[in-house]
């Protein structure tokens, strides 16, 4: 499946092109298809030779499953955070908790556009 389109899809794609595109012009543009993704399937060979020389022979031990930008589904991610039950994350959340009520009972030293106290002892 490519795209979402599947065999069925793809033939029906093609019998339209080939009534619209009519039986004299349809072996030209064949033909051009053809060199399409003849040319396509050369680059992503060039593509991935570069890669390979560029890298040297760390390329063949790269896991490339695991570089798939598919994996991060962040509606997982955010379940998975979400649902996690370890003390450690208890703790967090605790100490975020404590921090936040410490700030907000402390006094800040001095307020932003007053001059800030100065300590006479050091000067």
């Amino acid at each position: 499946m490519f795209f979402g389109l599947t065999i069925e899809k793809l033939l029906l794609i093609g019998v339209i092109a080939a009534l619209v595109i009519g039986p004299e012009r349809l072996p030209k543009y064949a033909e051009s298809l053809a060199r399409l993704t003849k040319r396509a399937k050369e680059t992503m060979q060039g593509a991935k030779t570069r890669m390979r020389d560029e890298m040297g022979p760390d390329f063949d031990d790269v896991d490339w499953r695991k570089l798939d930008p598919r994996q991060y589904d962040p509606r997982r991610i955010i379940r998975e955070a979400l649902l996690e039950d370890t003390p450690t994350a208890t703790m967090r959340a605790a100490g975020a908790a404590a921090l936040a009520t410490q700030a907000s009972a402390e006094k800040p030293a001095f307020v932003a556009g007053e001059t800030p106290p100065f300590d006479d002892e050091a000067t």
